[in-house]
């Protein structure tokens, strides 16, 4: 079995300079919805300067929690951003920070180390009927430092693995720069030492999402973050490009005998609502296919 996160409403929308309507973000999570993910980064409690486009998370993630049997999940940079999720209902927080200190620093504004003293504890504050996935970021290629050291990844897990016994940790691709190898020995390394509580977020700015997402897999990755329309881009990473396209993944899933309980038509209806959402930067391969969008 495997699970996938549909990410576009946060991850998706998140560099979109112009501002999203609110209803808008909220129609896109009710179709994602209706074509059966369950899965959802619905926003972001991140400081309206920073990233304006994300103000309206409480609106939307109030939105999402009506929506019957969908796991809502919020970003929260800090102590600010964790009590605004706690208080907004989301059924699980979204840390994060990066493999790197240079890509932490531009991202966060703050050291590895800092990063790292503060996220412990909220972790250790999370009450207990809430669910934590810990993203690490630019796991396995930095915009600013290039290829990222295995080793160096690895003592960052862990630091982090011991913080909470239940937390799902993603390592992610930002820069869409990794390498299917790259991504087997790294998650492969963190299964074998930490446990099944990893997941993969990957990116295609250079077309090897799909690829990168089963590599992840026959580590024995089983949850992996897509974004229907394949939308999105780190701010904070020159030249990151679009998240790995759900409509991608679950056709490789599909065609591979795996089933992820989505509705291909209703996914691919999302898709196109999310790909032509005004200033959204679209990819992926399976809508443009026409025997895939007759199957």
């Amino acid at each position: 079995m495997i699970q996938l996160n549909e990410v576009s409403p946060r991850d998706g929308l998140q560099p979109v300079k112009n501002f999203v309507p609110t209803e808008v973000k909220i129609a896109l999570v009710r179709k994602l919805h209706a074509a059966g993910l369950k899965r959802m980064e619905v926003g972001s409690f991140v400081s309206p300067k920073a990233i304006p486009q994300m103000v309206d998370t409480g609106d939307v993630l109030r939105a999402a929690l009506e929506l019957d049997g969908l796991e809502s999940t919020v970003l929260v940079p800090n102590r600010r951003g964790f009590d605004a999720a706690l208080q907004g209902g989301a059924h699980r927080l979204g840390f994060f920070m990066s493999a790197t200190e240079a890509h932490n620093q531009a991202n966060l504004n703050r050291s590895l180390e800092d990063g790292l003293h503060e996220l412990s504890a909220l972790v250790r504050d999370t009450p207990a009927d809430r669910k934590i996935r810990f993203n690490i970021s630019c796991v396995y290629h930095c915009p600013f430092e290039g290829v990222v050291p295995e080793d160096a990844v690895a003592r960052l897990v862990d630091r982090i693995a011991p913080l909470h016994p239940g937390m799902e940790i993603s390592l992610c691709d930002t820069t869409g720069n990794a390498a299917p190898d790259q991504v087997r020995r790294v998650m492969d390394r963190a299964i074998r030492e930490h446990g099944s509580r990893f997941a993969f977020h990957g990116h295609d700015t250079y077309g090897m999402g799909v690829a990168n997402t089963l590599a992840a897999y026959e580590a024995g990755c089983r949850v992996f973050d897509a974004a229907a329309g394949g939308i999105g881009g780190c701010p904070y990473a020159p030249g990151a490009t679009g998240n790995v396209a759900m409509e991608d993944v679950v056709w490789a899933f599909s065609r591979m005998g795996i089933e992820a309980g989505v509705h291909w038509a209703r996914l691919l209806e999302a898709a196109d609502y999310s790909a032509g959402i005004e200033g959204a930067t679209p990819g992926g391969r399976m809508r443009g296919v026409p025997a895939a969008r007759a199957a």
